[in-house]
C-alpha cells in the first residue's frame, strides 16, 4: 500500500531557505511591493522565479542587506 507521508511540523520563517515575497517582507520588515521590486531587480542574486512567483533566498538576502546602505 502506497501512503502519502505528511509533514505535520511546519518550519518557522527563520528556518526556511526560500521565502515567499510576503514571508520575506514580514521577516525583514519591508513592504511587499518593495520586496517584489527587489526580487525582480536581483533575479539570480538572492531571488529565483519559480512557476509564477518570486522566492527569496533568505541567507543571500541577509548578506545583501549587510552590504547595502539603502534599500
Amino acid at each position: 500500500m502506497n501512503e502519502v507521508m505528511k509533514n505535520d511540523k511546519e518550519l518557522s520563517i527563520s528556518e526556511k531557505y526560500l521565502l515567499s515575497i510576503k514571508e520575506a517582507g514580514t521577516y525583514f520588515n519591508i513592504g511587499t511591493k518593495k520586496m517584489r521590486r527587489l526580487a525582480e531587480d536581483n533575479l539570480g542574486g538572492f531571488s529565483v522565479f519559480c512557476g509564477n512567483r518570486y522566492l527569496i533566498i533568505r541567507t543571500k538576502f541577509e548578506e545583501f542587506i549587510c552590504k547595502t546602505s539603502t534599500i
